[in-house]
């Protein structure tokens, strides 16, 4: 297991928010080493989060990204589950590569610089919000990144107007995983 490879003090903190994961809205630990292994194996640099909650989805990023010398941008709205996250980073030793941003994540997202570039985005936050997070995401997206949403099975209604765009644009190939909640991993192909 993908978890066995990090430190004590990392799987103990892992162990502990997995026990709160109804509470904070925190992906499944099978959604986290595929989001793991994938970060690693697509060797992403640049990673961009919405939603990061008490930082459980953060952590494990930050591991895959300590492996290829990414960074992560993280967004999150509610400033004291981000201190719990900001916490939780520090513990893990992850800090360094991590950039928490407090307030709403499609403001956050409209003033990012004209030049930065998103390797990988992951989007785990307002299910409404996911096609105003995937047009704002779009233009920072580099061809053959991608963008990876969650809970699109368990929240099939909220999300249907992300996924029946996504697919329909010409610029993506997407494919829903039957992971836990369900996971969209969309490529940017033009």
């Amino acid at each position: 297991m993908i978890i066995d490879t990090f430190d004590e003090k990392t799987k103990e903190i892992l162990t502990e928010l997995e026990k709160t994961q109804k509470d904070f809205w925190n992906i499944s630990r099978t959604t986290a080493e595929f989001l793991y292994d994938f970060i690693v194996d697509f060797n992403a640099k640049s990673v961009v989060e919405i939603g990061t909650s008490n930082g459980y989805s953060g952590i494990w990023i930050g591991k895959a990204l300590k492996k290829t010398g990414g960074k992560l941008l993280t967004i999150e709205f509610y400033d004291k589950r981000l201190d719990v996250a900001k916490e939780n980073f520090a513990k893990c030793d992850v800090s360094d590569i991590i950039t928490p941003k407090q307030g709403n994540a499609a403001t956050v997202l409209e003033y990012l610089p004209e030049d930065f570039k998103i390797d990988f985005a992951f989007v785990d936050a307002n299910k409404a919000e996911y096609v105003k997070f995937f047009h704002l995401i779009e233009p920072h997206l580099v061809k053959g990144g991608y963008i990876a949403c969650d809970n699109v099975i368990s929240h099939a209604l909220k999300v249907k107007p992300f996924l029946d765009e996504i697919n329909a644009n010409p610029n993506y190939e997407n494919v829903v995983l039957p992971l836990p909640a369900g996971l969209s991993l969309a490529k940017k192909i033009r």
